[in-house]
């Protein structure tokens, strides 16, 4: 059985990077629809049933407008690279208090030619909402401590020092540091073109799945 995406995607990726400019894309626009746009919203389809069995919190949306996949288009309004087109693709299936509330945690998925990864977490939370976090850690070892054991590695920057009020002896003090909290994997293409990606997608997210938890509920949101 096929996948979803084929080496079409990448090949028409590659192209773009050749030939990031408007008047290209116009003329390619029938590959991207083809071999970008449809099988990613297919994907994100199909994978929608399977996040909700994961969380019924987080949304897997395929719509072409304002659904999880990223637009192809750069916002270069304050870039100093004016390419017009992202050679990626990508898809953030958020929390669905993602327009309530900045900085939710999400489920993740990058496909570019060399550089594929997935996972979830938060990034660039407001100081706020990481402090919550922070003292969520405190607050539940045993959790934090489970969430650590589940197989998925934390990562993210981190301070040079533990953060004002947190005890800099703290079992978990590294991780109190860490200014975004993530987990994630890379792909080869070879593998986001087999026919088991999707299975293999669900399968990191099912290990990513207990940091978003915690990260949830840090955060005062339903999981």
């Amino acid at each position: 059985m096929g996948g979803h995406f084929s080496p079409a995607l990448f090949a028409f990726l590659r192209d773009l990077k050749k030939h990031n400019d408007r008047e290209w894309f116009a003329d390619q626009k029938s590959r991207y629809t083809a071999d970008v746009e449809a099988p990613f919203r297919q994907f994100i389809g199909d994978f929608a049933p399977r996040l909700r069995k994961i969380s019924r919190a987080y949304v897997a949306d395929p719509r072409r407008m304002g659904g999880s996949m990223f637009r192809i288009y750069r916002d270069t309004r304050f870039s100093a690279d004016k390419s017009p087109f992202k050679t990626w693709v990508a898809a953030r299936f958020a929390h669905e208090a993602r327009r309530k509330v900045e900085g939710v945690p999400a489920f993740y998925l990058r496909v570019s030619p060399g550089e594929s990864f997935g996972g979830g977490g938060v990034y660039h939370l407001d100081t706020p909402a990481l402090t919550k976090v922070r003292q969520h850690i405190v607050a539940e070892p045993k959790r934090w401590r489970a969430v650590l054991s589940a197989g998925a590695e934390i990562e993210g920057e981190q301070l040079k020092r533990p953060p004002a009020g947190f005890d800099r002896t703290h079992e978990f003090v590294e991780d109190l540091k860490r200014k975004n909290l993530y987990t994630g994997v890379e792909f080869t293409e070879r593998e986001v073109v087999a026919g088991d990606f999707l299975d293999r997608y669900v399968a990191l997210c099912e290990r990513s799945a207990p940091l978003l938890e915690f990260l949830t509920r840090a955060l005062g949101l339903r999981w």
